[in-house]
């Protein structure tokens, strides 16, 4: 059976809503449905089964709120998706778009205080809404006299029926410790430390990421993500796993096994049930440690008990890279820009000597099978945005068999991609141009250059927080009377999740930032959006590292980064004018160093074509 279009599945959605039952009043039903784009844990990437948003909306980003009411259908999403969204309503007469992080548009409570009847019920899914967001609307809703209730059913699984695809079960494998630098046993033992800290009887792990970290085993429920679904509940004797153990490589349980720590199995679906008697046998004095992060309907099951809602040791522990993680994140950016460079001397090859016609999803497909040479190359770390002139402008666009079009000398092209190594996640974006770019081009990525720049050569005091570094990326922009509406920094994992929290830069606060520290992986991303006409994005990933500094006011520490992305800055699309003589110092010892690093590794007649890019490529600019 066809998918069901857009009108009727928001028509049988209302039905649905109508139907809902709330308290002693059967025939009230709900007056709005707020939709998230959350899995139960929380993800920012999802399986086909959890896209509930695309499924009712059309809208395919990867970031949204939605809200339905007898009447309206919203859909709140940021800067990224603006241009995205509006392209892909369906029907897009039913559909509003809000645009989050504009001054003139409401936050999502905040709409409906302003549009529901007085003593209005809202429904959502409290498996698939965090406990903080929860609480934000919670708090609104009921000042106003509203009611926020938690379903029992999802009403957009019931619309989706038996066309919702199916739950996915891959086969988890192991992070051998050559990868993870650090046991299983020893995470645990961090973890009781500061549970004992915190007079904590449990400590529940629920987001995918941390439960394969603090597991060393990897998996592939959601693409590009090597994550497994699983939770965990550690208490002071064991460590209870919630998955099908048989979804586990024989390897995997081997690795398990040896790791000196008691593993207790449970079905994937127990775990409310067992939460609920962990909490029931909770004493006075003792807590169970669950992230604010985590779903409303967990927070829900710990009942009456006393909560530490402090984000988790794992989540922090994951954020520092340990030795042998630093190590394996440089190896994966040096092959990563092996495979970089053979693309771009390839494509611009094709190009200029109109060999063939390579479009965006062509030039993408050639670009993965030039990583898939490198060792250790996993997959894809997110869909490549390979994207020229007005597609540039969608800030994560992907291309398709009906948006697709030629790469030409004619247009900008940008392209933002990344793999999934054994040792290491890569996310790099280049902005390049074949053929002559406009001067009001070369000014704008000339001022994302300096952007990048500042944000890469800052020092900082140690332990703040990346929000108070954004200005820095944005000032040369600013300055101009020219932005962009996305954050400028997020987290990397060690082949783990491409983004990845707490940390990140950004005008928007993290609020569980614990601020900057040694062995951290962000990126530095800058770029100018001009809506129907081009993209400019540069980005590079930086580890945080300790400044040598003349002074230590207060012994406080001062850290600065250093650049592991190692693919040159097309020098041509930059306005040497516009340069400062500490800017062009900068861009020639980046390339000095892309060249001796990646030089030896592009020997031989195959290579002959991307290593006379390279070396022409890292010129020393001359001013």
């Amino acid at each position: 059976m066809a998918q069901r279009k857009g009108a009727v599945k928001l028509a049988k959605l209302r039905e649905l809503m109508e139907a809902v039952k709330v308290g002693d009043i059967k025939e009230k039903g709900i007056q709005a449905l707020i939709i998230n784009s959350n899995d139960a844990h929380q993800s920012e990437y999802l399986r086909e089964r959890d896209k509930r948003i695309h499924f009712i909306s059309g809208f395919n980003g990867s970031f949204g709120t939605a809200i339905i009411t007898a009447s309206k259908a919203l859909l709140w999403t940021d800067g990224r998706y603006y241009v995205q969204a509006l392209a892909e309503f369906d029907p897009p007469e039913e559909w509003t778009l809000m645009k989050e992080g504009l001054l003139d548009t409401p936050t999502r409570a905040a709409w409906l205080v302003s549009n529901l009847p007085p003593k209005s019920t809202i429904g959502a899914d409290s498996n698939l809404m965090s406990y903080t967001e929860w609480a934000v609307f919670h708090t609104s809703l009921s000042a106003a006299g509203h009611y926020l209730m938690p379903l029992e059913e999802n009403l957009i699984d019931k619309v989706w029926g038996n066309e919702q695809p199916a739950a996915t079960g891959n086969i988890v494998f192991p992070q051998p410790l050559q990868f993870s630098g650090c046991t299983v046993e020893e995470k645990v033992r961090l973890c009781r430390e500061d549970m004992n800290k915190n007079k904590a009887k449990a400590l529940v792990i629920t987001a995918l990421d941390e439960v394969a970290y603090v597991l060393n085993l990897r998996g592939s429920d959601i693409p590009y993500n090597p994550v497994f679904f699983a939770y965990v509940i550690l208490t002071s004797n064991a460590l209870h796993l919630f998955i099908d153990k048989s979804r586990l490589s024989e390897k995997a349980q081997d690795q398990l096994t040896g790791e000196g720590v008691n593993i207790v199995y449970h079905p994937y679906t127990d775990i409310h049930t067992f939460l609920k008697q962990i909490a029931s046998s909770c004493t006075n004095n003792e807590k169970i440690w669950i992230s604010n992060g985590s779903s409303y309907a967990l927070h829900i099951d710990c009942g009456e008990t006393k909560k530490h809602t402090a984000i988790t040791s794992i989540n922090l522990m994951k954020a520092i890279k340990n030795n042998v993680e630093i190590e394996g994140m440089k190896a994966a950016h040096i092959r990563d820009a092996v495979a970089l460079v053979k693309y771009f001397s390839w494509l611009e090859d094709r190009i200029k000597n109109k060999k063939e016609i390579i479009t965006e999803v062509s030039g993408a497909v050639q670009l993965e099978k030039f990583r898939q040479e490198q060792e250790n190359f996993i997959g894809l770390s997110f869909p490549t945005i390979s994207s020229v002139g007005p597609h540039g402008a969608i800030i994560h666009y992907q291309p398709t068999s009906k948006t697709d079009i030629p790469i030409t000398d004619k247009d900008l092209y940008l392209c933002d991609s990344g793999a999934q190594f054994q040792d290491g996640t890569t996310d790099v974006t280049r902005t390049l141009h074949f053929g002559n770019p406009t001067n009001f081009e070369r000014e704008c990525f000339t001022r994302v250059f300096k952007g990048q720049y500042r944000l890469s050569s800052a020092i900082f005091p140690s332990m703040i927080q990346g929000n108070y570094l954004d200005t820095l990326a944005r000032e040369n922009l600013w300055s101009v009377g020219l932005n962009y509406l996305h954050g400028t920094g997020h987290g990397v994992g060690s082949f783990l999740n491409v983004h990845e929290g707490p940390i990140g830069i950004s005008w928007r606060p993290y609020p569980d930032d614990p601020g900057l520290q040694p062995g951290m992986f962000l990126s530095n991303e800058p770029g100018y959006y001009e809506d129907k006409k081009f993209g400019i994005r540069l980005e590079n990933i930086e580890l945080v590292v300790e400044a040598d500094t003349i002074y230590n006011h207060e012994n406080r520490g001062f850290l600065t980064f250093e650049t592991v992305t190692l693919v040159p800055i097309q020098t041509k699309l930059l306005d040497v004018l516009l340069l400062t003589k500490n800017e062009i110092e900068y861009l020639n010892n980046y390339h000095l160093r892309c060249l001796n690093i990646l030089r030896p590794l592009l020997q031989g007649p195959e290579n002959s074509q991307a290593l006379e890019w390279l070396e022409r490529e890292t010129r020393a600019i001359i001013k």
